[in-house]
């Protein structure tokens, strides 16, 4: 599994000098974290990077790697469990679980796509009191540039169908 941080995700949990990703062969295994603050308050935002699927949690005690690593999984599984999408999760990403690399952003396409959700899920937050959780299913539905204006939840489903018979997940 990789995960690309921010910089200031990067320098929070003192995840040390991050290198060039290309995607993950499986793109369900390929997220991207940003810290962000909105009230006083930190948050992450952890975004599948093919797809800009996204959960929002809290980055309050996330000090070091080992705790984020544990914190964005149970987010990403609490997270997709409600959406429906518990399938996915168990079958593409636990598998891919088992090592976690740190990587740099994979393009500046999804760095601004990520930026734009943070934009919506600050004012949502703050706004609007909406939970983290509640936030990230907002975010699934925006329609997205990035995505030819489908929105990330719709993308993540069609992912599957990019997947080979024997499982070997590229993106198209």
């Amino acid at each position: 599994m990789i995960v690309r941080l921010s910089q200031k995700l990067a320098k929070k949990i003192k995840a040390g000098p991050l290198s060039d990703m290309p995607l993950h062969e499986n793109p369900y295994a390929d997220w991207s974290g940003h810290l962000f603050t909105a009230d006083r308050t930190r948050y992450i935002i952890l975004t599948n990077t093919a797809s800009l699927y996204s959960c929002v949690m809290y980055g309050r005690g996330v000090t070091d790697d080992s705790t984020f690593v544990k914190r964005a999984l149970s987010a990403i599984r609490e997270f997709m469990a409600d959406d429906g999408q518990q399938f996915v999760y168990q079958r593409f990403i636990v598998p891919a679980s088992g090592t976690v690399r740190f990587a740099k952003a994979l393009n500046r396409s999804v760095t601004g796509s990520m930026n734009d959700l943070v934009t919506h899920a600050r004012r949502w937050l703050c706004e609007e009191d909406l939970s983290p959780h509640d936030v990230g299913f907002r975010l699934n539905r925006l329609p997205m540039s990035a995505l030819k204006y489908s929105n990330p939840r719709k993308t993540l489903r069609s992912l599957i169908d990019h997947a080979s018979p024997c499982n070997d997940l590229t993106r198209k």
